[in-house]
């Protein structure tokens, strides 16, 4: 997969929160999104995810030679993000099981798979809303890393996990996105040191 920014742009009301930015994002590569809080590195990544449209510019998805339709890109992007919530109301099992239907897992992946490399076997029959804020970003990585899609976009991957569960993440991106694209939006080093590439917002102000 390939997306490619040209001379992009994004504001709210006046305020521009990054514009100019003509970059590309390719297949089997790594990138982080740098910046302080509050610059805009969470709107960069939805616009990458394509559920953010762009106020200057233009961005492209392709597979191969083929350009996406906007409608057609969620198939291909994955994202893990504070603001995106899991169903609380279901049950571990239940939601692997539920978002297995809209989008598969990779090949070699099963729910009871997920639930293992996770570590929540003694938690796969309770409501995810009793789940702790840690558990719940575990969830949150799998639904995302374990999907079968070629760009994986993480904003702030490692919010309320303790240090088994950021060895867990880099496990996770060790094992599981080698061949695949993968964005993460962070200020935190800890989070994106695999990243081959860095782009800093704060370069995209004026």
């Amino acid at each position: 997969m390939k997306i490619s920014l040209t001379d992009a742009g994004k504001r709210f009301n006046r305020d521009w929160i990054f514009r100019h930015l003509t970059y590309e994002f390719s297949a089997g590569q790594s990138y982080a999104i740098i910046g302080p809080n509050g610059s805009g590195k969470s709107t960069l990544l939805q616009a990458l995810s394509g559920s953010m449209h762009l106020n200057e510019g233009s961005g492209q998805w392709a597979i191969g030679n083929r350009q996406l339709e906007n409608e057609d890109i969620y198939r291909y992007v994955s994202i893990c993000a504070p603001y995106l919530e899991v169903v609380e109301e279901m049950t571990l099992i239940e939601f692997l099981n539920f978002h297995s239907g809209f989008k598969p897992f990779l090949s070699s992946i099963t729910p009871d798979k997920i639930i293992s490399i996770l570590g929540l076997e003694n938690a796969v029959n309770k409501q995810i809303r009793n789940y702790s804020s840690g558990m719940r970003q575990r969830v949150k990585l799998a639904q995302a890393i374990f999907s079968d899609a070629p760009a994986v976009l993480l904003d702030e991957p490692c919010t309320n996990l303790d240090a088994a569960g950021i060895q867990l993440y880099h496990g996770l991106i060790d094992e599981y996105c080698n061949n695949r694209m993968v964005v993460v939006s962070s200020n935190d080093e800890v989070e994106y040191r695999f990243c081959k590439e860095k782009l800093n917002i704060i370069n995209y102000k004026k």
